[in-house]
């Protein structure tokens, strides 16, 4: 059987079940399951932000994948389909000042417990991707490559995406020096060429300091 690699270093067959981790809860009548996942933990501007995505038990989604294995007009479209037809939403923003404050794997975690606290409804169980995400009162599953492994991950992950990338395009319009609409404040050369040129802006994360950055931050 044709075999393809996950992100997680998983090998799954091309008929991989996008629905089975829900499935173990649903068949012990556990219904509401929310999808968390984040974006942004890598770059060197703008927030983290998370999404919490809860669907009905009978929902199909033709395409959903880990957002970083979609091009962006397909990622966009999924979008919309998933807020058309999940039964809820939440999203959770932390910005470049408390991530400098408290550390980027602490803002992805916070990030990710308000995007749950956006809901409507406290769901019975939380499937994060990763292995970091807590919640002191809501039953949750930490699963490393969620977004290459459940369905409610992977829509999570393509509405942090693009709520993100949405976020950085507007920062682009308040400061066009830095190309933020273009790669969405990662380190690309040209990102590191426009701060060496002017400097740090207001959303750039002041303790992103290490390796190749050094120089310039």
């Amino acid at each position: 059987m044709p075999l393809r690699t996950m992100k997680s270093n998983t090998v799954l067959p091309d008929n991989f079940d996008w629905f089975a981790v829900e499935y173990r809860y649903r068949k012990q009548e556990i219904d509401m399951i929310a999808g968390v996942d984040e974006a942004g933990r890598g770059p060197l501007a703008g927030p983290v932000v998370a999404a919490a995505v809860v669907f009905g038990s009978g929902v199909r989604i033709e395409g959903i994948n880990d957002s970083k294995k979609l091009a962006e007009r397909r990622r966009i479209h999924l979008y919309e389909e998933i807020l058309s037809t999940a039964l809820d939403v939440g999203l959770g923003i932390v910005d470049n000042d408390e991530i400098d404050r408290i550390n980027i794997l602490q803002a992805s975690i916070l990030a990710m417990r308000k995007a749950v606290d956006g809901l409507s409804a406290i769901p019975d169980v939380i499937l994060a991707d990763g292995n970091s995400f807590r919640h002191d009162s809501i039953r949750f599953e930490n699963i490393i490559g969620g977004d290459g492994k459940s369905f409610s991950i992977a829509a999570a992950s393509i509405v942090a995406k693009v709520t993100r990338d949405r976020m950085m395009c507007e920062f682009h319009a308040k400061y066009p020096d830095y190309g933020f609409a273009r790669h969405k404040g990662y380190g690309t050369p040209e990102h590191l060429a426009a701060i060496k040129q002017h400097g740090l802006c207001s959303i750039h994360r002041r303790s992103f300091r290490c390796g190749d950055t050094a120089n310039y931050l």
